[in-house]
């Protein structure tokens, strides 16, 4: 159980804001290769000029007069989905757009055809032609170590999955500026919380730490109503914090 106290403020308070920059570009790169951005937002109320933000059980009222609300980016996220079906082969289109897509893939993609592989085609269930790749999630240090990224990371799956026949992920350290992680120990155990997370969401490892899940996975739909309560008790609990 995290206390409430060890956050860096109220969790109810987060709020994602989920774009697509449409550059009307008319290729097929960019008719297969959809590129999503999340800032990941926390909404702060201050008090008046200089003093400081209002702590729990405060007045936090929005008629509060005194108050300004303004929103802090505490992370961001990027997901891509893969069109299948149309444009540019997407086995060689994402392979040219990173490194990290091209392992995808190379895991996932027929090279000639540009389409699932017979062996992944055979795990899936067909309900839709696309892949939703969640390509990188970054939370600022202080919101780390409480379970967050999966949280919000299944909210914005939900929002992009429509049409998506698979959702991958290769789970991992992405910020390599912690001087914390220097220790192996620490780093396996650092890497090991975030599969466990993404886990929880029915992420399984399919091959070369590359791990796969279905949008019809009913796990994934009950484990999202879990999370969204949790979230809300403990941004409960934080507001009746002394």
């Amino acid at each position: 159980m995290i206390e409430p106290s060890s956050l860096p403020g109220d969790r109810s308070e987060l709020h994602l804001r989920i774009s697509y920059d449409d550059e009307l570009w008319d290729t097929p790169q960019a008719d297969t290769l959809e590129r999503w951005n999340v800032a990941v937002l926390h909404r702060r109320r201050t008090h008046g000029r200089g003093q400081g933000t209002a702590a729990p059980g405060g007045c936090v009222t929005p008629d509060c007069r005194s108050c300004t609300v303004e929103d802090a980016v505490v992370g961001s996220m990027t997901f891509f989905r893969v069109h299948l079906d149309r444009g540019r082969n997407a086995y060689w289109a994402t392979g040219e757009e990173s490194e990290e897509l091209c392992e995808m893939a190379q895991v996932f993609l027929d090279p000639e055809t540009g389409s699932f592989t017979e062996e992944v085609s055979a795990v899936l269930e067909y309900v839709g032609s696309a892949l939703l790749v969640m390509d990188r999630v970054t939370l600022d240090p202080p919101w780390r170590g409480h379970g967050l990224a999966a949280v919000l990371g299944c909210e914005v799956i939900h929002r992009l999955m429509d049409g998506c026949r698979a959702i991958a992920c290769s789970p991992g350290i992405t910020d390599l500026s912690s001087q914390r992680l220097t220790d192996r120990s620490e780093w396996d155990r650092v890497n090991a919380k975030i599969i466990q997370g993404w886990e929880s969401l029915g992420f399984r490892l399919y091959r070369d730490n590359v791990y796969l899940l279905s949008p019809s996975s009913q796990y994934l739909e009950d484990q999202r109503g879990v999370l969204r309560r949790r979230l809300a008790e403990l941004g409960a609990s934080w507001k009746r914090a002394p």
